[in-house]
């Protein structure tokens, strides 16, 4: 056997000794690679492929802009009333248009405490009340109740309120306000049942003919829940967490005593606004029976989609004005005056409220 010899190790350069190129071996240069800032921009894909998103910030400014714009919209629209309405303050006691803007001004607490009645948790006060100045403006720009809704609804979601806990105390909210209004309404129409002649203005049969269209929207609204299912889960899942929601904030006192109390102060105080101003401009009617003749009015409006009741709640209010005694001349001059204080004057500081709360991302 033979055996073999083991393999020498190839001999090692010397550490630090130079390397020779070789003649028969051609150098190939490698290029640096450059940093990223060197980099040449990359040019937009084509469109079609991917579309290109619209920055946050470029939305939130269009949104800053754009309750100045449908103010503006508004009043070119109305200009002939607003004209009319500031020609009747001119002649006005001064003294009960103050008394009238004061009223106004105090809704927008008594909207604040019946949201803060709405939840168990505490929300931010100063914008709490600068969130119901600005959802005034964006109520008379948008359908009645969905400006408003919409801008409550977000305050609350940017407040940590999860969005079914949120939708729910505004469904409170609106359940307090309507049963404020028309407990409201009820307790005075009992005191002064003389307050209105409803006979000469309606027509006959109006009520009959009402009734069978209410019913039919009931049942149409029941047979869908019925055989829709997914609209029957969701509307449930709701049902129980408005409830839930109700039972925490009754168990607390102080949020039951705000959510009812700012429900009844919200309409009373409107109502004291226009006997304010009918007694400013000399309306031959009791203060009693005009807050009497504005509840009926605004509840009578209240399924009427237009923005902020424009159009609607001024000829509903001339009609309960008149039902109420008071001569039409005087009563159209009072309504116009009114919704001058109530609505036309606050509508460009609330959008401008509005568009500012969009910026700081309150809402």
């Amino acid at each position: 056997m033979t055996v073999r010899k083991p393999l020498s190790p190839l001999p090692q350069p010397a550490v630090g000794a130079g390397w020779k190129t070789s003649p028969t071996v051609t150098a190939v240069h490698i290029p640096e690679i450059p940093e990223i800032a060197d980099l040449p921009e990359i040019p937009d894909l084509p469109q079609g492929r991917l579309p290109r998103r619209v920055p946050v910030r470029r939305v939130r400014q269009i949104l800053c802009l754009l309750p100045l714009l449908l103010v503006t919209v508004v009043a070119v629209q109305h200009r002939s009333v607003l004209a009319e309405g500031f020609g009747h303050l001119r002649n006005a006691q001064w003294p009960w248009l103050l008394a009238a803007a004061g009223a106004t001004c105090l809704t927008w607490v008594a909207a604040s405490v019946t949201r803060q009645g709405a939840v168990v948790e505490s929300l931010p006060k100063r914008r709490l009340l600068a969130t119901q100045f600005a959802a005034g403006a964006a109520n008379h720009l948008l359908p009645t109740g969905l400006g408003a809704s919409a801008v409550n609804l977000r305050f609350m979601t940017v407040c940590g309120l999860p969005l079914a806990r949120s939708s729910a105390a505004l469904a409170l909210y609106l359940l307090a306000e309507t049963v404020g209004r028309l407990s409201l309404l009820a307790t005075l129409l009992v005191l002064f049942p003389d307050a209105l002649r409803l006979g000469s203005l309606l027509p006959d049969g109006a009520v009959g003919s009402l009734l069978p269209a209410v019913g039919a929207v009931l049942l149409v609204a029941v047979g869908v829940l019925a055989c829709v299912r997914r609209l029957r889960t969701a509307a449930c899942s709701f049902l129980r967490t408005a409830l839930g929601e109700a039972r925490s904030v009754h168990t607390r006192p102080a949020r039951a005593f705000a959510l009812w109390g700012g429900a009844l102060a919200f309409p009373a105080l409107q109502a004291a606004g226009l006997a304010a101003v009918g007694q400013a401009m000399g309306l031959p009617v009791p203060p009693a029976h005009m807050a009497v003749a504005y509840l009926a009015a605004t509840v009578a409006v209240a399924l009427v989609p237009t923005p902020g009741g424009i159009g609607s709640v001024e000829a509903a209010l001339v009609m309960a004005l008149v039902a109420a005694g008071g001569p039409a001349v005087v009563a159209t001059a009072v309504v116009l005056a009114f919704r001058i204080i109530t609505v036309w004057l606050p509508l460009v500081p609330g959008a401008l409220t509005l568009g500012a709360l969009v910026r700081m991302k309150v809402i």
